[in-house]
């Protein structure tokens, strides 16, 4: 029996290439809590386009509900930080936290994320922030750099082919100023 694995996902466009790669490897399940998307109409669009992925692969999904006023009181002091700086680091531990969270409370032995798939996202930044959430939850990080070996270009593909919204922003209001 393959082993239960619990993928926190940014979105469709850094997911798909990862679901697909992932859904023949393990017991995977996806946890959609992006709670930096801003607006809320933004966040609807990139997490319709997750369901629309998981459905048609038959990937189970959680869904965390939009929260952005914890996201707000989690990054409060740093909102003048540029993009890459402490904010992004405060907020991508606020996923990855609760991303092992929700794997431990629903009985899942592995999770890891599809940010390191992000252009703007460096691997050697968030292996560390998942493995400290992996530790404090008694589980294993899956430490992957999505973008090598070809997948960032698979991705791109995907994305084309089933016209998979596309964002221009990673996520939070203060990246879209940033664009």
């Amino acid at each position: 029996m393959a082993e239960n694995f619990l993928l926190h996902t940014c979105c469709a466009p850094c997911g798909i290439a990862v679901i697909d790669e992932l859904r023949s490897e393990f017991d995977l399940s996806v946890l959609f809590f992006n709670p930096n998307i801003f607006p809320e109409e933004e966040y609807l669009k990139r997490k319709t386009e997750v369901v629309r992925v998981c459905t048609e692969w038959s990937v189970p999904m959680i869904d965390i509900d939009y929260a952005p006023e914890e996201w707000e009181a989690c990054i409060k002091g740093l909102e003048q930080e540029p993009e890459q700086g402490k904010r992004c680091f405060t907020c991508i531990g606020m996923r990855l936290d609760r991303s092992a969270r929700e794997a431990k409370e629903r009985g899942f032995s592995v999770f890891g994320t599809t940010l390191t798939m992000g252009s703007r996202k460096s691997a050697r930044v968030i292996f560390p922030i998942g493995e400290a959430a992996a530790r404090r939850y008694g589980l294993d990080f899956y430490a992957e750099d999505w973008k090598k070996k070809g997948r960032e270009t698979v991705a791109r593909r995907m994305v084309k082919d089933r016209d998979i919204y596309r964002q221009n922003y990673c996520g939070c209001r203060y990246s879209v100023r940033e664009r």
